[in-house]
């Protein structure tokens, strides 16, 4: 993808080129031809005047940027065909949205709202036609106005380094934030502390942590008895062993958890869900068309279980949810087939153990651990939960 994005960025330097070099040359081959007419008027020789507006023309190359442009433009046109040169819609299947209208609508508009674009998930919903009366639109107005608030003190956060809207709003909802086990309320106010050690307000820095953070001492006491150390070095506090309290780092991980911990009270996941179907689908795409072209050389079919036949992937913070494959059957546990540990510790699915047993109609025949030499029976296991 680097490719093409490095071609894009070529494209549009060629673009701006073009269009800044051919205005010029269009106004300077005007005030030519203006000229040459007045020297027409002047009884001059057509002739010459013709051969001099060629020659002009001639040396301006008005086609060279863009030759430039369209050498550019088919390069690009290259790579994507390079880059996509598969039929992705052999995997779509249009049934899985069949029905689900309302669904779809309503992940683009709380989408928009997540992503404080306020005013384009308004029109969404009236080019969707969405009923003035349905429950999406007050939910819509509802969250908001939440939105507004984090985005505001997000703003004030990254533009201003200014920590008194959170610090006011962490306040607010303390006890929410202490039953989520959050440490947002105290590094707001380190943050703060941090900011005064940095402008040499000592004293004001002492008076403040005093206020605010020896309240924290109980949960935080290493972190606020440093801070406190960091007074020893005010002067020169970037060459210090508190060195490390002057990075830039602490303003972006803040905004971070400020974030987070703002939608959990929202009982909402940090990033938008249909940003996250989205990464995820796209970074499971190439996956999924490779044992598509596996699967159709053999002239196979897919499970009929409903599920990948491949593990996708994905990104430590992209799994929410534990998985458990069956060591002797290979296959995912579900519902039906949870996980269940026999007396030995070993974990298998359900069907599996049923199938090792010595008959499946009988839960008392004993059966040997496929993983140890431990003996035990279907009734002696139990189910697991991850």
């Amino acid at each position: 993808m680097n490719t093409i994005l490095n071609t894009c960025l070529d494209l549009q330097k060629k673009q701006a080129m073009m269009q800044d070099t051919q205005l010029e040359k269009l106004f300077a081959f005007k005030a030519m031809l203006q000229a040459q007419k007045e020297a027409l008027s002047q009884n001059f020789s057509p002739q010459q005047s013709l051969l001099q507006i060629q020659d002009k023309a001639k040396n301006l190359q008005f086609q060279k940027p863009q030759k430039e442009y369209q050498s550019s433009l088919s390069k690009l046109n290259k790579e994507l065909d390079r880059k996509f040169k598969q039929d992705i819609s052999v995997i779509y299947h249009p049934e899985a949205f069949a029905g689900k209208k309302d669904l779809i609508a309503r992940a683009l508009a709380l989408h928009f709202i997540r992503k404080g674009q306020f005013d384009l998930c308004e029109e969404f919903m009236n080019e969707a036609h969405i009923p003035i009366d349905d429950e999406l639109r007050d939910m819509v107005e509802q969250l908001k106005s939440e939105f507004e608030q984090m985005y505001n003190i997000l703003r004030q956060l990254e533009e201003e380094d200014d920590v008194t809207l959170a610090i006011k709003w962490a306040e607010s909802h303390h006890d929410g934030l202490m039953k989520l086990g959050s440490s947002l309320e105290f590094n707001l106010h380190r943050l703060r502390y941090i900011q005064m050690l940095l402008m040499g307000k000592d004293l004001d820095a002492v008076e403040y942590g005093r206020t605010y953070l020896n309240k924290f001492g109980e949960k935080y006491n290493q972190e606020v008895q440093k801070l406190f150390g960091a007074l020893a070095y005010i002067s020169k506090l970037a060459g210090s062993p508190y060195e490390d309290l002057c990075s830039r780092s602490h303003w972006t991980d803040i905004r971070l958890e400020f974030q987070r911990d703002f939608c959990s009270l929202l009982k909402m996941s940090a990033e938008s869900p249909l940003y996250t179907s989205v990464y995820v689908g796209t970074t499971a795409l190439p996956v999924i068309m490779k044992l598509y072209t596996i699967m159709a050389n053999k002239k196979a079919e897919w499970s009929a279980q409903n599920e990948l036949p491949v593990e996708i992937p994905l990104e430590e913070d992209l799994r929410y949810h534990s998985v458990f494959a069956c060591p002797v059957s290979k296959e995912q546990a579900t519902e039906e087939n949870p996980p269940m540990m026999m007396p030995c510790g070993h974990v298998i699915c359900k069907e599996s153990l049923i199938r090792l047993s010595r008959n499946g109609r009988s839960s008392s025949s004993k059966f040997k651990c496929p993983y140890c030499p431990n003996e035990s029976s279907v009734e002696q296991a139990v189910q697991v939960y991850f």
